[in-house]
C-alpha cells in the first residue's frame, strides 16, 4: 500500500511499506509513467545523495556468473610459457 502526498496542490512523493519479505508496490502513477507490467525487468542505482534511482529495463537478461568479466583479461601468457610453468622448466 502506499500513501501520495502533497504540499499544496501538488503531489511530491509517494510512501511505500517494505513487506517483511523486503517487497514493496510501486505505485500505479510511477508503473504506468515507466511502463512497468507484470514481467517488465527493473534496476535500482544508489544516487551519490542517497536517492534511490528506479530504472524500467527493456531487455531483460540477468548476466551469467562470469558475463561481466568476459574481454576484460589481458594477453596473458602463451601456450608455452604455460607448459613451462607447470613442468617447473
Amino acid at each position: 500500500m502506499y500513501y501520495p502526498y502533497q504540499v499544496g496542490n501538488t503531489e511530491v512523493g509517494m510512501v511505500t511499506t517494505v513487506t517483511s519479505k523486503g517487497q514493496v508496490t510501486i505505485p500505479k502513477a510511477v508503473r504506468d509513467r515507466l511502463g512497468i507490467v507484470p514481467g517488465s525487468g527493473v534496476e535500482f542505482d544508489l544516487a551519490a545523495d542517497g536517492r534511490i534511482v528506479l530504472t524500467k529495463v527493456d531487455a531483460f537478461s540477468p548476466t551469467g556468473r562470469f558475463e561481466g568479466l568476459r574481454g576484460r583479461a589481458g594477453p596473458g601468457l602463451g601456450t608455452d610459457a604455460i607448459m613451462a610453468l607447470t613442468r617447473g622448466d
